[in-house]
């Protein structure tokens, strides 16, 4: 009965993935159908190239190298997982429980049904031949033996696929919330650029460290065997390098080692699948044991206690009390949005990765001169990040720009005050940026003040063009997403033509070192002085450019506010 009804949930997964295929037009069906081949190809290939790998190469190898190639599959495997993972990330089950428990089956049985569903994907489909194919490969190369890769690989999978599934679960009653659904998702997908990127980091960083212990196993020096150990105690404490250690064994001629991993990843994966189950019980039967929220007592206040200000009766310096409330509630909303929090994180990932190399190896010396220059692309790499946000400021109002239509402020007001709450979200992250750059070339005072005008001057000028581009191509943003909806053919090319030619505006920001890298060199006058002068000036320019446009964008925001209105509450998802 059980074995029935597995086979039925697999042709309604089967059938929900065609209808969707269907639904997304004749292109994506195609596509769709593209992949499936290349998919059904790919396991063949996989599973016949497994073979004759583990049977005419891996065969001759030493256990050594066969447990560093089995590394490498289980390192690759798990990335891939990991990315199917997030790009998935769903309720744990393929169909809705509650729909299935009023048919006459236990829970238990829908739960293993769905967990033997849930794990028909691809990376499963592609690796599984593979590995399988690599291990009878080996058995035919080194003997009968080897035959115990098998149940070692069942075990890893088992392990991997069922602690997944304990995660799913774990996730769908997380992810309730749909705020906290976003965060997570934002979360896991950080994580996996800053994973992905890591061993670059770390190659770039290291490069000569990594090359004198590479020489040195080359040469199997004292050094060279210290590497050899700590990869092999990885390998023997991590459970999901149990199988690699398990081969080496097995290659070497001994099987215990094999044998104690199968046991222990098997015994792994009953504790995750238990701990799933538990989950599953617990959410769909009503009885999890939470700890109940006190309630909560309101005291009425004395007459002459005065009440604490919410955030948006606060006020700004020599800002107007409108705009400051509208700069304030911007603020709060996009510090809550994940998409914004992503779009942030990304700078400090970005400068990370691409200045790691550069700046944070030991024998790298920034000449003076070129320090002024450094400091300000951080504030240019800043500026690049909030561009998606400063170009369609009303995008991620959604529904709630009706609430800015009906507001009796001027709209140069509300103008004003979001491109001051995109300078309270951009500024700190400009100041980490320069932080870090301080500590890794040590730059000085004059840089920082400097880096600190250009940053402001720099901002102004592209709010001026933001507000501008804002107003006449907006577009709905998903919710949760950096994605927009359909947005019209005119806008999109606007927003790549704008983007394309807007580093233009960052060259006057490297006008002032300039001159002051020349008259330092060619003349007596310091070229610090220069340098601020005119970063100062600089400022001064972009400021009286923003104080001009910034009523005349008011006024048109007026004459479009029904159009963007209708534009960004409009779902076309």
């Amino acid at each position: 009965m059980v074995l029935q009804h597995l086979r039925t949930l697999l042709w309604l997964r089967w059938r929900l993935t065609a209808n969707q295929w269907r639904r997304g037009g004749q292109i994506n069906a195609v596509i769709a159908l593209v992949v499936t081949i290349v998919g059904g190809g790919l396991v063949v290939v996989g599973g016949v190239g497994g073979l004759l790998l583990g049977a005419l190469v891996l065969a001759q190898a030493t256990p050594l190298v066969t447990m560093f190639v089995w590394d490498g599959i289980v390192g690759v495997f798990l990335f891939f997982w990991l990315i199917g993972l997030i790009t998935e990330l769903q309720r744990s089950e393929v169909i809705d429980v509650t729909r299935l428990l009023h048919l006459p089956v236990l829970l238990r049985e829908v739960f293993f049904l769905n967990y033997a569903a849930s794990h028909l994907c691809l990376s499963l489909a592609i690796w599984g031949p593979l590995t399988f194919g690599l291990a009878l490969g080996l058995a035919f190369g080194r003997g009968a033996h080897m035959l115990w890769l098998l149940p070692l690989l069942l075990a890893f999978f088992f392990m991997v696929t069922a602690w997944t599934y304990c995660l799913r679960g774990w996730l769908a009653a997380l992810m309730v919330n749909q705020r906290r659904r976003r965060a997570v998702i934002m979360g896991l997908t950080m994580f996996l650029i800053v994973f992905a990127q890591l061993p670059n980091l770390l190659m770039n960083v290291w490069r000569e460290d990594t090359r004198r212990i590479g020489a040195a196993v080359a040469h199997d020096s004292g050094k060279g065997k210290q590497v050899v150990q700590v990869f092999t105690s990885v390998n023997r404490y991590a459970p999901p390098l149990w199988l690699p250690q398990g081969a080496q064994a097995l290659q070497a001629g001994c099987v215990w080692p094999g044998l104690l991993a199968t046991a222990g990843m098997a015994f792994i994966g009953v504790l995750g699948l238990a701990r799933a189950y538990q989950l599953t019980r617990r959410f769909y039967q009503g009885d999890d044991k939470r700890k109940a929220v006190p309630a909560i007592v309101v005291m009425a206040s004395s007459a002459g206690k005065v009440r604490e200000l919410l955030l948006v009766e606060r006020t700004l310096p020599l800002v107007p009390g409108p705009a400051a409330a509208v700069a304030f509630a911007n603020l709060r909303s996009m510090l809550r949005a994940p998409e914004v929090k992503m779009a942030l994180v990304a700078n400090v990932v970005v400068f990370v990765i691409l200045a790691g190399g550069i700046f944070l190896r030991h024998h790298t010396a920034v000449p003076p001169a070129g320090r002024p220059f450094i400091a300000l692309a951080a504030a240019c790499l800043t500026v690049m990040g909030l561009v998606q946000l400063l170009f369609n400021q009303f995008g991620f109002d959604r529904d709630g720009f009706r609430a800015i239509v009906l507001l009796p402020n001027e709209r140069w007001q509300i103008l004003l005050g979001k491109n001051l709450a995109l300078f309270g979200i951009g500024l700190p992250v400009f100041l980490l940026l320069l932080i870090l750059l301080g500590i890794s070339v040590h730059l000085g005072v004059a840089e920082l003040v400097q880096a600190c005008l250009g940053f402001c001057s720099v901002l102004l000028a592209v709010c001026v063009l933001g507000n501008w581009l804002s107003i006449l191509s907006p577009y709905r943003i998903s919710p949760g997403t950096l994605k927009p909806t359909k947005a019209k053919a005119s806008s999109q090319f606007l927003l790549v033509f704008v983007g394309l030619f807007m580093p233009l505006l960052f060259l006057p920001l490297f006008v002032p070192p300039l001159l002051g890298f020349l008259c330092d060199k060619y003349t007596g006058v310091p070229g610090v002085l220069i340098t601020l002068t005119g970063a100062a000036g600089l400022l001064g320019c972009s400021a009286m450019l923003y104080g001009f446009t910034l009523k005349p964008l008011g006024r048109l925001l007026q004459r479009r506010e029904q159009r963007i209105l209708q534009a960004v509450t409009h779902e076309v998802e």
